[in-house]
Parts: structure tokens; sequence; C-alpha cells
């Protein structure tokens, strides 16, 4: 079972828009976690943000990507496989549809399986920076360090 599982998780996420696939690599229930669980303000920018449920929604998800970027290079460096989990790292460059801005960041993913079948993603990212190359202006305060001073960003 060991390299399927990465196979399955290699394979999901290179047909991430085909859903009839999806439903044969996903559990009916299966949870897709974007970069946070459930962020408010972070789903203004990345409306894709938070938790998703079953392999429908992995298109919508992921079609948002692309209206919003476009991938300039997708690299998994790293792959770990732990009985029904598997884990990537890597990084990804994204160019900003809108502003031009592009951001490379690296990211971590972790997929639980029930079986052969993905039942649980977990996707994480720098989304200060990727949220970043949509600003288009203004600037924010920011007060981290109790002996230091606020900053603007």
């Amino acid at each position: 079972m060991s390299t399927n599982l990465t196979a399955v998780l290699e394979e999901l996420l290179q047909n991430t828009t085909n859903l009839k696939l999806l439903r044969q690599l996903m559990t009916t229930d299966a949870t897709y976690v974007s970069l946070n669980f459930d962020n408010p303000e972070l789903k203004k920018v990345m409306p894709w943000a938070g938790t998703h449920k079953g392999p429908q929604a992995l298109p919508d998800v992921f079609s948002a990507i692309q209206r919003c970027w476009k991938t300039l290079d997708f690299k998994v460096t790293d792959t770990i496989e732990q009985g029904s989990r598997v884990a990537f790292f890597g990084s990804f460059t994204y160019k900003s549809n809108v502003t031009g801005k592009e951001i490379t960041s690296p990211f971590s993913l972790l997929a639980g399986f029930e079986g052969d079948k993905v039942a649980y993603v977990q996707f994480l990212e720098d989304s200060y920076g990727t949220a970043g190359s949509f600003k288009t202006g203004g600037a924010t305060r920011f007060h981290s360090d109790p002996s230091g001073r606020e900053v603007e960003v």
C-alpha cells in the first residue's frame, strides 16, 4: 500500500477539476481544508479559504484559484508516507491575474486516507504572502512585539 497512497494523492493533485475522477479518489464525505479552518477576513480576499466537504467542492476551489492566479511553478520536493497519511512539501509560484504580482511560497499538504481513498486534505502556504499578491494599495498596522513598536506594512 505504501507507494499506492502517494500515487493516489499525486493523481488527485493533477486532476483537481475532474469531478468524475475525484469521486473515485476521495471518500464521499472527504474534508478539504485550505489555509485555515474558517477565517472570514481571509475569505474576503481568497474565497476558497476554509473548510470544504465532499469531492464536489474541489473543482470549485481550484477553479477559483485558477481564476485568480496563473500557476507558474509547482514543485513537490519531499514526500513522507506514514501508515494512512501522506505529506507533501514543496513550493509554488503564482502570478495574480489582476495585479500581475508574483509570489513564491512554500507549501505543505497533509492527506489522510480511509483505505485507498483520500478522506482528509489540509493545504498550508504563506497566506500573508499569497494574499499580498492581490494587494492594490493602503497600509495595515500591526503590533506583535510587547516591547516593540507598532509597524505599518
